[in-house]
């Protein structure tokens, strides 16, 4: 049976809130692959990702142990630990929609020797020799992704991700006084091009000023009445 909105009801309220959801996940380079680093990097950040946090790193055979410890017990532990501690390693906090899943899927199969017949493109058929020596390592799930964030960057803060109404609350707190500066000064001013008028504006809001950005910002806002920031900054100053 179909349902009928009443006259009252505004299909734009019955649809579900826009959603921004930013996931991290660790990468490693492996002592393998140290060398192919700005290769590696490369292809990170044309797939969409962020890192957050880079370090270079020799692990101890001990650090190691922590670090794969649901492996212990298993015959490849000590090689893994051996391999792992035997060269520098590169660790990378990524963050993109859907990290972890996208970082598997560039990595490839665990098997660089598979990887090379099934995913011929993958990290690992490209820069891996074998099951040990595959070039790249990254969290199987959120819950390993933290824990191993956390390892290799012990001083990083990993806050929740604000939701629902945190959200709104961090929006109108930290990004909202900072829209409403730059569009308020963009009106006053008037330029014939607002997207060329960033020496106008602070520098922290003339990159919300860029054609594409502030596009997405306007579709956002149309699709968000309740924080319609462009409208309303437009009715105070121009």
């Amino acid at each position: 049976m179909k349902e009928t909105l009443m006259e009252n009801d505004d299909p734009q309220k019955l649809m579900p809130e826009p959603r921004i959801f930013v996931e991290r996940t660790l990468a490693l380079i492996k002592p393998d692959a140290i060398h192919k680093t700005d290769e590696i990097e490369d292809i990170i950040l044309q797939s969409g990702f962020t890192i957050l946090q880079k370090r270079r790193l020799q692990l101890s055979p001990e650090q190691c142990s922590d670090f794969y410890a649901e492996h212990y017990g298993k015959l490849h532990f000590p090689h893994l630990t051996a391999f792992m501690s035997s060269g520098p390693v590169v660790a990378l906090a990524l963050a993109r929609d859907q990290a972890i899943a996208t970082w598997k899927a560039i990595m490839g199969p665990v098997s660089s020797i598979k990887a090379r017949e099934t995913h011929p493109d993958c990290l690992r058929a490209r820069f891996g020799t074998c099951d040990l020596r595959n070039a790249v390592h990254g969290s199987e799930t959120f819950s390993a992704a933290e824990r191993e964030i956390r390892f290799m960057f012990p001083h990083s803060v990993i806050e929740p991700i604000p939701m629902g109404e945190a959200a709104k609350d961090y929006l109108s707190r930290f990004i909202n006084p900072t829209l409403l500066v730059g569009l308020t000064e963009l009106c006053k001013i008037k330029p014939e091009d607002p997207y060329e008028s960033a020496p106008y504006t602070s520098a922290s809001t003339s990159n919300f000023l860029k054609p594409k950005k502030l596009k997405v910002l306007q579709d956002w806002s149309a699709k968000s009445p309740n924080m319609n920031i462009i409208e309303h900054v437009c009715d105070m100053a121009c």
